[in-house]
């Protein structure tokens, strides 16, 4: 499996992410990951829609908690054919209570705690802490990926305002 050394940092200390290199114009990779009641779920589901895909390292941390609801209310502002997905390594059970807890109920949170396949096809397992680094892609009805921002430090939120303009341009 293909290693980035350094490609992100978390509190400062390079990390490793495995995968390849996802980039604009790429056709989108398909997944298996599963939602909050253990249903699968593929990139192939919202095959027509805009997905604004946000990875995260876990939903019980600051960082990702503030991004999960931040996409929440963004998504409360996206026409009809957008979908905001957020997946981390959570196990759907603890997604689940944090959704309700936080009531988060526009974004479709999913695990890819099972085979990590998400992870590895996006290139945003840290090998090092066996989390998925942050991240956000945007692919468009087609499947292909029009927008990917790698936070660069793990322990900060993303430019929402960047990934807001690149789902306006679809």
């Amino acid at each position: 499996m293909q290693e980035r050394k350094g490609a992100v940092t978390f509190k400062g200390n390079p990390m490793t992410l495995l995968g390849p290199e996802i980039k604009a114009g790429d056709k989108a990779p398909d997944f298996q990951v599963v939602d909050t009641s253990l249903a699968p779920v593929s990139l192939s589901d919202f095959r027509g829609k805009v997905k604004i895909i946000s990875a995260v390292p876990s939903l019980d941390t600051p960082v990702c908690d503030a991004e999960t609801r931040r996409f929440n209310q963004e998504a409360a502002k996206l026409q009809g054919n957008v979908v905001v997905l957020t997946i981390s390594l959570d196990l759907p059970f603890a997604q689940k209570r944090w959704c309700g807890a936080a009531g988060v109920d526009r974004v479709r949170v999913l695990s890819d705690y099972k085979d990590r396949s998400f992870a590895t096809a996006y290139g945003v397992l840290i090998k090092e802490l066996m989390l998925l680094s942050r991240s956000i892609f945007v692919v468009d009805g087609g499947d292909t990926v029009r927008y990917v921002q790698h936070v660069k430090e793990v322990a900060q939120e993303p430019d929402y305002a960047a990934v807001m303009e690149a789902v306006k341009g679809l």
